[in-house]
């Protein structure tokens, strides 16, 4: 064999002999660890049963929601429907599933379609005000809560949406009452509001501020202390500019002789970076 040939042949085995061994040492170290997660799945329950009664149903579709399952929960609010059609709580419950994805559009049909089967459905009426305050329609949201509050007066509910619409139009007086009635029939009706409610609908953070501020008032002309103060050191946080007015107001009269009022005050939390 003459050099040349014998120099190239050398030089494919030890290429080989690099390549198996670089194989070898991948197939021992294992598959790369390197996770793709994919799209979570849209539906995780079985589909509705054509044997099941539509309460059944219904409340397979109550549980389903409750677990945020919502396309199944609709699934389910469908099955009910076709065996009790016109049915206004269903209806209503396949809207406010509707609303919790964000299809407003079908929300809307469906809140309508409930009102259209039972006339005194003040829910369904309260609800297709939601969908108009979401919208920023707060002329059309009040009309729907003024509805909702004719037919049923006692719901806390209805009257803190109706503040919160007056609220956006920046109608604060009609705000006030509003709230009043909402806190007089359920002093714990803005906690569970807090997350979702109107401070979801304020870009700006003067109004979310002076939000915060009515309510500590509202919250201090009840004789509920600590709420009125969780509320001020909030409207502090979002920079409250007439924050003053807490010194003069009449509604902060006796909160102003409890000790943690002057800590608050004197401390005054920096407001939160928009």
């Amino acid at each position: 064999m003459r050099p040349g040939k014998f120099f190239v042949s050398y030089w494919i085995a030890f290429v080989l002999l690099s390549f198996f061994s670089i194989q070898k040492l991948v197939a021992q170290s294992g598959p790369p660890e390197q996770i793709q997660v994919g799209p979570p799945p849209l539906h995780r329950a079985e589909p509705p049963s054509e044997q099941a009664n539509p309460e059944d149903l219904e409340k397979r579709g109550d549980a389903l929601r409750a677990e945020k399952n919502y396309l199944d929960a609709l699934d389910y609010y469908s099955a009910a429907l076709a065996k009790k059609p016109n049915n206004s709580p269903i209806l209503n419950k396949m809207g406010i599933t509707e609303l919790l994805i964000q299809r407003y559009k079908q929300a809307k049909k469906d809140f309508e379609h409930a009102i259209k089967a039972d006339r005194e459905y003040a829910d369904a009426y309260n609800n297709l005000g939601v969908v108009y305050y979401i919208e920023k329609k707060y002329g059309k949201s009040i009309k729907e809560y003024g509805r909702a509050i004719d037919l049923h007066k006692d719901a806390a509910s209805y009257y803190s949406n109706l503040g919160a619409a007056y609220f956006s139009k920046k109608e604060f007086e009609k705000a006030v009452a509003a709230y009043h009635e909402a806190l007089q029939l359920d002093p714990d009706v803005f906690e569970r509001t807090s997350h979702t409610g109107i401070a979801a609908q304020m870009s700006k953070p003067e109004d979310r501020a002076h939000y915060d501020y009515v309510v500590a008032k509202l919250y201090a002309k009840m004789g509920i202390p600590d709420r009125s103060l969780e509320y001020l050191r909030k409207a502090l946080e979002e920079g409250y500019k007439n924050i003053g007015d807490v010194y003069k107001d009449a509604e902060f009269s006796e909160l102003r002789k409890d000790p943690r009022f002057t800590a608050l005050m004197s401390a005054k939390p920096p407001a939160i970076p928009d």
